[in-house]
């Protein structure tokens, strides 16, 4: 049972980082490409990172995984922070 509420979080993940990807080439405009693509991978990560903690049933190899997580969560976030505001000083110069 853990083990397909396991794969079943993996696919999920993988899921939501596709949606994310499609998000990123079909949205108008730069600022909604940030937030899907944020939102949708930081999401999918997260599905598949505990996903991969139940498969693995070890608790180092969870906190790992978690570790992962908060990090990549703390990171695009400050990374999408730090794009859309070079482009709106930038589009304020002109």
């Amino acid at each position: 049972m853990i083990e397909s509420i396991g794969w079943g979080l993996v696919f999920v993940g993988i899921g939501f980082i596709a949606a994310g990807s499609v998000g990123l080439v079909r949205l108008p405009d730069l600022y909604c490409r940030l937030h899907a693509l944020t939102k949708a991978d930081n999401l999918g990560l997260g599905c598949i990172c505990s996903g991969l903690a139940l498969l693995f049933g070890q608790w180092i190899i969870a906190i790992k995984l978690l570790l992962i997580w908060l990090l990549v969560l703390l990171t695009s976030a400050a990374v999408a922070h730090f794009i859309a505001r070079h482009v709106l000083d930038k589009e304020r110069r002109k």
